[in-house]
């Protein structure tokens, strides 16, 4: 049997893509991998190590996706209706304006790690070049028909919009691919649906879904049928209660809006246990510490070798959605909390920030913002960009920052100068080599609020916690073991002197 006969259907559909993809007038060709992933296993990102903890959610989440053994999958497929679970196909489009090709060819790529975050397969992405998107169909209605023949050419079930498309568009552009159509935004709510494992993340993802569901609500067939009013519906109000009733539709929104309250409800009631903490840690004046930054960055990781948390580290986009705090001891023996937050992403939805905002009030509440930044992306400025403007709209702009680069093993030292010109006070590191975590560390102690009263104490050596909330509360300057007790030189918070008072040197000695 020679080559010809050998060859599949398949790949003579490939071949006919691949021939007729440079005749596509208009398109960019959307080419690459999606780098905010990182694929190449020797690099150990995304991986568990040594230094990330004993990686508590690892195997949970990975046992969950797939079951070997419970297929049901029939050989036979003469006599019962083929079926078959496989991944979402999707094409991703796009539109830019003169000069704008770089920025969207990388949102583009950010799109595809989303899309495969979420657990599909891309097959190709387009790009076209307009002032602005058309209001009917996003792409116009030329290059939709054209988007129609590339996605039955590919066999691809789904397009995927690099914008939030209203839903005018996405009914339009439907009707004429004739495949599902969904946005930037869909994907991301779709990811930080699978990922929400607390009881309020959940709640926050779910409110976030049905604000962006509200406005998108269709009506099919018998669906946009009316309720009949009076007996004829059953209700028995008689005469002067019948009419057209509700339509399926104002149904399906009032059950939303319904649901909506409820979910808000809940998401304040959580609200007091989080001040509780937080001012339980102010009041031991204790300084905090908030990581946020771009998502798949390496917050996880960076907490992990910092603080051994052991939290969750996937190289995946919004692995991690919860809020993490642990305690971390500076140098010279402060302590503080270190907290890690949820990723930001380019474009974040409106409704995320909103339903997240409990969350984010870490960030806002917090003494030092470490901004943790992927030194290896194209795009470093627009990643820090992106994560100033959420943080200013969680009004944190008044918070002190200090910017991290993180995966320094991965760039050269030319990129290194380009990075420092971005950033002058910026701090090289790399969690899964510990290069720099002691200098990061360093910076932390020294950008932490001082304790603004000195105190000079005589404390009897049977009050050994005074001492040891002095080490752990404020600076000691000095230390020295006298006959009566332990004499003590420090900094510490006007409320701790407070309560200081009655152990005074300077009065012990009049």
């Amino acid at each position: 049997m020679n080559e010809t006969e050998t060859a599949t259907p398949s790949d003579d559909v490939v071949a006919r893509v691949l021939a007729s993809a440079d005749s596509r007038a208009g398109y960019t060709i959307f080419g690459g991998s999606a780098q905010a992933l990182q694929t190449d296993p020797a690099n150990g990102i995304g991986l568990g190590g040594d230094a990330d903890g004993e990686q508590f959610d690892r195997e949970d989440r990975a046992a969950l996706r797939r079951v070997s053994g419970l297929s049901t999958e029939l050989e036979d497929v003469t006599e019962v209706e083929y079926r078959q679970l496989r991944l979402e196909n999707v094409v991703l489009i796009g539109v830019y304006p003169q000069g704008a090709q770089t920025d969207a060819e990388n949102s583009l790529r950010e799109l595809a790690a989303l899309a495969e975050t979420a657990g599909a397969t891309v097959l190709d992405g387009l790009l076209q070049r307009r002032p602005h998107p058309d209001a009917s169909t996003y792409l116009g209605k030329g290059k939709a028909h054209e988007l129609a023949l590339v996605v039955a050419s590919l066999g691809a079930d789904t397009v995927i919009a690099d914008t939030e498309l209203a839903p005018s568009q996405r009914r339009a552009l439907e009707d004429v691919v004739k495949v599902k159509v969904i946005d930037r935004t869909a994907v991301i709510l779709d990811i930080f649906s699978q990922h929400a494992k607390s009881r309020e993340g959940k709640a926050q993802v779910e409110l976030a879904q049905l604000e962006y569901l509200l406005p998108r609500l269709r009506g099919w067939g018998e669906s946009m049928s009316r309720q009949a009013g009076g007996q004829v519906g059953g209700a028995g109000a008689g005469m002067g209660s019948r009419g057209p009733g509700e339509t399926k539709i104002e149904l399906d929104r009032r059950r939303i809006h319904t649901r909506m309250a409820k979910l808000r409800k809940q998401i304040v009631a959580m609200k007091p246990a989080r001040e509780a903490k937080r001012a339980n840690r102010k009041r031991n004046a204790v300084p905090s510490v908030a990581i946020a930054g771009y998502t798949n960055a390496g917050k996880s990781s960076l907490l992990n070798r910092v603080t051994k948390a052991g939290v969750l580290v996937e190289n995946a986009l919004f692995a991690t959605l919860d809020a993490t705090v642990r305690k971390n001891v500076t140098p010279d023996g402060r302590v503080y909390t270190i907290a890690d937050t949820v990723g930001f992403v380019r474009n974040l939805p409106h409704q995320l920030v909103e339903a997240f905002r409990s969350t984010l009030e870490e960030v806002a509440d917090s003494d030092l913002i470490v901004h943790v930044v992927d030194a290896s992306h194209p795009d470093p400025a627009g990643q820090i960009q992106t994560v100033r403007d959420v943080i200013g709209e969680v009004d944190a702009r008044h918070v002190p920052e200090l910017v991290v680069f993180n995966k320094a093993d991965l760039v050269t030292d030319d990129d290194r100068l380009v990075l420092r010109g971005l950033e002058p006070n910026a701090v090289f590191v790399s969690a899964r080599t510990g290069e720099g975590i002691p200098a990061l560390l360093e910076a932390i102690a020294a950008r932490l609020p001082d304790p603004s009263v000195e105190v000079d104490v005589l404390v009897p050596y049977t009050r050994g916690d005074l001492v040891s909330a002095l080490h752990e509360r404020g600076r000691v300057i000095t230390a020295e073991h006298e006959a009566d007790g332990t004499r003590i030189r420090a900094l510490v918070t006007p409320e701790f002197a407070g309560s200081l008072t009655a152990y005074s040197a300077v009065a012990a000695a009049r």
